[in-house]
């Protein structure tokens, strides 16, 4: 098994007060997703202040993914419906912030804002169930670990929401929305082309 990134591995200390707690996980997978929601309706409004917020809010969000997942283990309370509703939030609340952006930003770029986020958010919805569709591939459908993202040395391409703050804070999230609906885009296609690789494989 390979090493977790570091996001993961802090989480794992982080959580360890809470094992003992009534919180379970699929408490902490709806926090995120409530979380990821304020934070797309602060970047929607278009203003700058807000859209700190909500950079700060959305990052919080997703560092607390992590939470959900150690917690089950630690508590010996994994279940198919948390595994689920961890793919759910995390696919809904990139979907949510790209839908943010968009709004956030026609008056910048006008139509074209609502198209890239539109496509930034189809690309992690497809995404979530691509990814969905290749643990059934990998695991048989038990329902095992969630599918990495590409990564190297501790961190993972999904690492790279961290930078949503800094940029955000610095006057550089045009650029970032512009980037990130590409990229986003670029992973959903990979994620086919592994899905439809491993089916191949498979048959």
């Amino acid at each position: 098994m390979k090493k977790p990134p570091w996001d993961q591995q802090i989480a794992r200390v982080l959580v360890r007060p809470l094992a003992a707690s009534p919180i379970r996980p699929n408490h902490i997978s709806a926090l995120t997703l409530l979380l990821a929601l304020f934070a797309a309706a602060l970047f929607a409004g278009g203003d700058p202040v807000a859209a700190h917020w909500g950079a700060g809010i959305f990052i919080l969000s997703r560092f607390l993914d992590h939470f959900d997942g150690e917690l089950a283990r630690q508590q010996g309370t994994t279940s198919r419906l948390g595994y689920y509703l961890d793919y759910v939030s995390g696919g809904i609340s990139y979907a949510a912030l790209f839908i943010g952006l968009g709004l956030g930003f026609m008056g910048a770029f006008g139509v074209w804002a609502v198209i890239l986020g539109g496509a930034g958010a189809l690309s992690a919805l497809v995404s979530l169930f691509s990814n969905l569709a290749i643990d059934q591939q990998l695991f048989d459908g038990k329902g095992g670990e969630a599918v990495g993202y590409p990564g190297f040395a501790g961190f993972e391409l999904e690492d790279g929401i961290y930078l949503l703050g800094p940029i955000t804070w610095i006057g550089l999230l045009s650029p970032f929305f512009i980037a990130a609906g590409i990229g986003a885009s670029i992973y959903c296609l990979w994620s086919l082309f592994t899905y439809v690789k491993l089916a191949a494989q498979n048959k």
